[in-house]
């Protein structure tokens, strides 16, 4: 085996035998901009159901949907008021039930999203708290206020909600302050309780029996607070106000100690429904924007298992638009270097709360950054539209939703608004892109969707779309599954990297992130002896497939290859 140097991380796969979800690509829909069956302008789970075959064309076979329980719409579902319900915009039960039947009949597994930090205000478990019903007077973070200087009742402590001002709200009937990391509206379940977990575990159990093959957990860091409400530190950061989220270090409602045991306990109720049903895996997938060190510890702590995957969104969080090649080797090589090999790794570059990487990284960029997640080990992740090289639409201040982006108000919305990424599929060039028949939609269909759409891509002899679909296939390659991983950047703007295993093709992955033609040299890779097939190309790149390269070749900007090395020339 090759050893570890100092630019590179090599890292071995193969031996292994794998379970369904380890090598999947997961589709991530936002369901209120998928597909509107209705014509109300609001994507729906019929609409799902309709556009499903899209998934499967493209090659995937897991998706997961972000939330759809019944809920006031606050926070656009992340607000739940009942969790066996579906909010009645999405549709009912038993529409959910048609759209898992026919996801079944394709051979697509769904994974729904879950949120149990919080709850809406609605919802009647707090609705029993605020009135000290037996049972659930400690459902939520109840405390007691405290009186300054002058007598007037002030929170416990100087908490801020993520989004913005304090985590506190006193309620004049009870008589106290309850916790809410984010609205007003989305008060803190208090995860110490043991009804609490238990009435969780109830849901969990109701929808898989329903068949979803597992859950993604939304906001796990802030399950637990400190017991003793110490106030949080300052950050210093000086372009913070004492009301925004990063004005303080958040060291005490952030990642206690109590939430990893809480996945532990949680990865153990998924193993037991397994067992106990039919032996099939059901997952868990994480949401944690954390350290390195605090994220890969959801997986497990080595004696017990935690989540099947967390998110990696270091490749989200750590790069943008000015990034150089050795700034994603190092992200790439720092995952890889601190997840333990047992662990199946996983790559994220999108999602509903992010701006899509055509706008984060640059529009030529797109292709290269898809082919980089798919050649990279493990698990993919696919925001909707990311397939076809969506970009963020234009939203004004009148047509603004997301309470984040409203309570920043209209001088500073669009620094922080995350509806820019959230707008409807691009389906055609038709009304509303073909996302609905209505005569209006729930935010504006992006401008560009004329040009930019699935069904143009899938007509062009070239398209984001195509080569999202090559990709895909690649994928199934036993070395693309199995092999082994080298990572390196040839200059601040060529970053390479290697997948090869033993008596298998080797492939080869170069991307030019800059706007100059750059001379490529893989001598640096000893395994490399002879020539090289280019196999999958980005949209307009001036090698076409099938082109036979040496070691030594010229690279326009923003071109991505994928080029494959024949065992007779790999060590």
């Amino acid at each position: 085996m090759i050893g570890v140097k100092c630019l590179f991380v090599v890292i071995a796969l193969y031996g292994v035998s794998a379970d369904w979800w380890e090598h999947e690509v997961f589709y991530q829909i936002y369901p209120r901009s998928f597909a509107d069956s209705d014509g109300d302008g609001v994507g729906d789970l019929i609409g799902i159901k309709q556009r499903l075959g899209h998934i499967k064309d493209a090659g995937i076979n897991s998706t997961w949907i972000s939330p759809i329980f019944k809920s006031p719409m606050v926070d656009f579902g992340y607000d739940i008021s009942d969790f066996t319900q579906i909010y009645s915009e999405f549709g009912t039960v038993d529409d959910f039930k048609e759209l898992s039947d026919e996801a079944a009949r394709l051979g697509i597994r769904l994974i729904m999203d879950f949120v149990p930090n919080h709850t809406s205000d609605q919802h009647e478990w707090f609705q029993l708290s605020l009135n000290r019903t037996e049972g659930y007077e400690d459902f939520y973070v109840w405390v007691n206020g405290t009186l300054d200087s002058e007598g007037n009742l002030q929170p416990p402590n100087n908490w801020i909600s993520n989004f913005g001002n304090g985590a506190w709200t006193y309620d004049e009937g009870r008589g106290q302050f309850y916790l809410h990391q984010f609205s007003p509206k989305q008060p803190d379940l208090n995860m110490r309780n043991p009804k609490v977990l238990q009435a969780l575990k109830d849901v969990m159990k109701f929808w898989l029996d329903i068949g979803v093959s597992g859950f993604r957990v939304d906001a796990i860091p802030f399950f637990y607070e400190d017991i003793e409400l110490r106030d949080e530190p300052r950050t210093y950061d000086p372009t913070a106000t004492p009301n925004d989220y990063k004005y303080l270090n958040h060291i005490y409602t952030l990642n206690q100690p109590e939430t990893y045991d809480l996945i532990y306990e949680w990865r153990e109720f998924l193993d037991n429904y397994s067992r106990e049903t039919d032996n099939v895996t059901r997952i868990m997938m994480t949401e944690a924007y954390a350290d390195i060190q605090e994220t890969v510890l959801y997986y497990g702590d080595g004696e017990r298992k935690g989540a099947h995957l967390t998110f990696n969104f270091f490749l989200l969080t750590d790069l943008n638009i000015n990034s150089t090649a050795y700034d994603f080797m190092f992200t790439i090589n720092k995952w890889i270097s601190y997840l333990p090999v047992q662990y199946v790794s996983n790559w994220v570059v999108g999602n509903h709360d992010n701006p899509r990487v055509g706008s984060r990284m640059g529009a030529e960029r797109i292709d290269g950054i898809n082919m980089l997640v798919m050649f990279l080990p493990g698990v993919g992740v696919t925001y909707y539209g990311e397939e076809i090289g969506m970009l963020d639409g234009y939203v004004s201040w009148e047509d603004t939703k997301d309470p984040i982006g409203l309570t920043a108000g209209p001088q500073k919305y669009q620094a922080v608004s995350r509806d820019i990424e959230r707008t409807p599929f691009q389906w055609d060039d038709s009304k509303n892109a073909g996302f609905s028949k209505g005569n209006s939609t729930w935010l504006p269909v992006a401008s560009n969707y004329k040009t930019l759409n699935l069904k143009a891509e899938k007509e062009a002899s070239q398209s984001h779309y195509k080569i999202y679909q090559q990709l895909i296939e690649l994928r199934k390659i036993t070395t693309m599954k199995e092999g082994e991983l080298i990572v390196k950047a040839l200059n601040k703007n060529v970053l390479t990297a290697l997948r090869y295993l033993p008596g298998h093709e080797s492939y080869v992955y170069v991307f030019n992130i800059g706007a100059n033609t750059e001379l490529v040299d893989l001598s640096h890779y000893v395994e490399i002896q002879n020539q090289l097939e280019v196999v999958l190309t980005s949209v307009d790149a001036s090698l076409p497939k099938g082109t036979q390269v040496s070691k030594q070749f010229n690279v326009g900007p923003y071109e991505a290859y994928i080029l494959e090395v024949s065992p007779a020339t790999t060590a």
